[in-house]
């Protein structure tokens, strides 16, 4: 490392967010980039550690360390060079990522971890602005054709990847644009669509072909896009959200996650929306039920549009400051997290179960809760879940956003006609390639694998191209994460 003892002689620094009372007031990143020097001093920090457990936390195995002290001794093309070898995208994991790797951080075992996400974001940041980012295009074609449908993470990770092996890629989106979830799941100012727009772009650029606005199995069937295919990627997403079934859910004024947020991210765009579509909390006591990323996403959406008040409510018991014994170091914990969201105004509760929701001439007015335990009873020691009496409460509400999470990809249109099993979670099911029961059609991602992180897809579509082009040449050069 350049400096072994940069841990003793530098303390963490995060990187700074807008005021409050500037950023509430637009859509724009709320995080303030990082100076080059804070960065290099904050790659410092490295430690020359015997095993860099910060690979074992990171689901592409980034190059950490490496990168780390190049950052430090000024070297930012070779920085640039080794992070882009194993990551597609990092100027969005490096925006988004909840970085596991710093939780594996070896420094974090009695000292903050050293600042790796921001650090990631540093690198690719400035080689985009010192024009060390270029189109790459494939000196060479194989003559293979590879359909991918679906332009998330995943989608654009497999893409990626397989048009580098000199394949030709077609990615096909259901949305008027490619993006998937990066483009209208993720507000604005955690991701500015600017920044997508730009890889997009460079994918462009090098040749990857892009058709927006059509969907599979109701523009055209699976089948068709097999027959001028060599293979095939399904990469369709965790689309299908959980609800809440209970009384009172076919109140107006009660939405899930993923529409207001889609709707929120159309309107930052520029697009008119139907006034009699449209999903506002201006003005409106909003409760959020969810504790997640996406839940703290609506909450931040929520202050821009001017909401009078935000509550934001937990099923689960709210979580300590600190690790747990049952989750030590390396592992990652479940901590408490306050997003920048939280700041700009929010009131959080946890443990707290939705009974019922009630209204008046058919709009939402009130969720009737109830405070809950959770107890380990029986020989599997299983939490249960017990409601403490007399503990009901209500909480006001005009706009009630879902977001409990995801249960498995939409895919009745998708897969009509075609021999492609679900696992009993409803998420396509693969062999340990990546293949489908039917030949040639491979599927990577959250409908794949089941909801998960961003880093998580990237590595998905990673390790899909990597069977798809041995499965077509016999051999691949591309990683297998």
């Amino acid at each position: 490392m350049g400096d072994v003892r940069g841990f003793l002689k530098v303390r963490r620094k995060e990187a700074a967010y807008r005021p409050v009372c500037e950023r509430v007031k637009d859509f724009e990143e709320v995080a303030v980039p990082t100076p080059p020097k804070d960065a290099e001093y904050q790659a410092s920090r490295c430690m020359d550690c015997g095993v860099p457990f910060c690979h074992w936390g990171c689901p592409i195995g980034n190059y950490i360390p490496e990168w780390n002290d190049m950052m430090f001794k000024q070297d930012w093309e070779n920085a640039f060079k080794m992070l882009a070898s194993t990551n597609n995208f990092p100027e969005i994991t490096g925006r988004i990522c909840p970085a596991a790797c710093e939780q594996a951080c070896v420094l974090g075992i009695n000292d903050e971890p050293v600042t790796i996400r921001e650090n990631e974001l540093s690198i690719i940041e400035k080689a985009f602005g010192s024009g060390m980012v270029k189109p790459n295009i494939p000196e060479r074609r194989t003559g293979k054709k590879i359909s991918i449908i679906g332009s998330g993470p995943a989608g654009l990770a497999c893409a990626d990847q397989l048009n580098r092996a000199g394949h030709s890629v077609t990615v096909y989106e259901k949305d008027d644009r490619p993006g998937g979830l990066l483009r209208y799941g993720i507000p604005n100012f955690k991701l500015d669509k600017k920044i997508l727009n730009r890889r997009i772009d460079l994918m462009a650029a090098e040749e990857v072909k892009f058709i927006s606005g059509v969907e599979v199995g109701k523009d055209m069937t699976l089948d068709d896009i097999m027959r001028k295919s060599d293979a095939v990627c399904l990469a369709p997403g965790s689309g299908r959200p959980r609800d809440i079934d209970i009384e009172g859910r076919e109140l107006e004024g009660i939405h899930f996650a993923m529409d207001y947020l889609t709707q929120g991210n159309r309107i930052a765009a520029g697009e008119a929306i139907d006034p009699r579509e449209a999903i506002s909390a201006k003005g409106k006591k909003v409760v959020v039920i969810g504790g997640g990323d996406t839940g703290s996403d609506c909450v931040g959406t929520a202050n821009r549009q001017n909401a009078e008040c935000v509550v934001q409510i937990e099923l689960m018991p709210k979580p300590g400051e600190c690790r747990s014994e049952d989750h030590p170091w390396p592992m990652y914990p479940t901590l408490l997290k306050t997003s920048s969201s939280h700041e700009e105004g929010v009131t959080r509760d946890w443990s707290v179960f939705t009974k019922r929701f009630t209204g008046s001439e058919g709009k939402i007015e009130k969720l009737e809760c109830a405070r809950i335990e959770f107890s380990r009873e029986g020989k599997d020691k299983c939490p249960v879940m017990k409601e403490v009496k007399n503990s009901g409460f209500c909480i006001d509400a005009d706009l009630v956003i879902i977001a409990a999470g995801f249960l498995c990809p939409i895919t009745e249109k998708l897969l009509s006609g075609v021999r492609v099993d679900l696992d009993n979670r409803g998420n396509i099911k693969t062999d340990a390639n990546m293949m489908t029961g039917a030949e040639r059609v491979f599927s990577a991602g959250d409908g794949r694998r089941g909801q998960s992180l961003v880093v998580w897809a990237i590595s998905e579509g990673r390790r899909c191209a990597h069977s798809i082009d041995k499965f077509l040449m016999g051999k691949s050069f591309l990683p297998v994460m």
